[in-house]
């Protein structure tokens, strides 16, 4: 067993999730304004109109600089216009982009805060210790996800992909997620074995800026989702292992999932990967050491 390793774990579905179906939270907000639509004709609105701002403005509208912010406007729009005669209420969309920007709109599973902050304490968390800990975060979204994770009640450090550290100054108070990987500023999405490059590249540079070298054959790189396409079998095609978290929680009509739906392991790539029922339980699963804790 390599005695560092580097941790990442994905954000909606594994870290956090609604605390209500995202039709039932937009139809709610809408309803309250005025806007007479039923949850089931959100949940197909919003996915159409998904799909239709995704093609047009890709990656969330980074490459044409139209922003997160605004991608989510049209998004919006798209959904509820259809169901609506004359403009929509002018405060609709900035209560719903501010909802799902923090814990108005989302919540952490049971097991994440506990598990994450007991990490942060360890030993092997500090930039001189051996073996080390890094935990990070991947994930298909936008620039939104940091403001989300310290919502909830994580302690999240400012670097993400592109980030120029030249020197990271140690403080007394740990950080849960030392940082996060964002396919909004990667430019492509999990599976695609960049994304996760960018993260090996941005521990490269962290460890760099405290002094030390990245040597990657002194590192296990671990990647924690819930989906086995985008999160499994991207890591393991990146040479990463993987675990999949199958909570067995109900599907969000607005949310295409695809966890197994089993527990135990299964073989990705000719590669085991151990499926667990919660976050918590990868400190005995079986993995790596720096991962369980008294």
């Amino acid at each position: 067993m390599k005695r560092n390793l580097l941790l990442c774990v994905d954000a909606f579905g594994t870290l956090f999730r609604p605390r209500s179906p995202i039709a039932e939270q937009y139809g709610t907000v809408a309803r309250g304004m005025g806007v007479k639509i039923s949850d089931d004709e959100v949940a197909k609105s919003f996915r159409s109109a998904f799909k239709e701002v995704s093609k047009a403005y890709p990656n969330y509208g980074k490459a044409t600089d139209m922003g997160a912010r605004q991608w989510w406007t049209e998004v919006i729009n798209k959904t509820f216009q259809p169901h609506h005669k004359g403009p929509l209420p002018s405060d609709l969309v900035p209560n719903l982009i501010h909802r799902f920007w923090s814990q108005e709109g989302y919540t952490a599973f049971p097991d994440v805060l506990s598990y994450l902050q007991s990490l942060s304490t360890q030993p092997a968390r500090l930039a001189s210790a051996s073996p080390r800990l890094v935990v990070g975060v991947i994930t298909n979204s936008d620039d939104r996800v940091p403001d989300v994770l310290s919502s909830l009640g994580l302690r999240v450090h400012h670097l993400r992909h592109g980030s120029k550290v030249e020197h990271i100054r140690q403080t007394s108070e740990p950080k849960d997620i030392d940082f996060c990987i964002m396919s909004y500023d990667v430019g492509c999405e999990k599976p695609d074995t960049r994304i996760f490059a960018a993260a090996t590249s941005l521990l490269e540079t962290i460890l760099a800026a405290e002094g030390s070298k990245f040597e990657q054959k002194d590192w296990e790189l671990l990647y924690v989702g819930d989906e086995v396409k985008k999160d499994a079998q991207g890591a393991i095609g990146a040479g990463w292992n993987a675990v999949i978290v199958d909570r067995g929680g109900e599907k969000d009509m607005a949310y295409e999932g695809d966890a197994p739906g089993v527990e135990g392991f299964m073989e990705v790539q000719g590669k085991r990967v151990t499926i667990l029922e919660d976050f918590k339980a990868l400190g005995t699963y079986g993995g790596h050491d720096l991962l369980s804790f008294d």
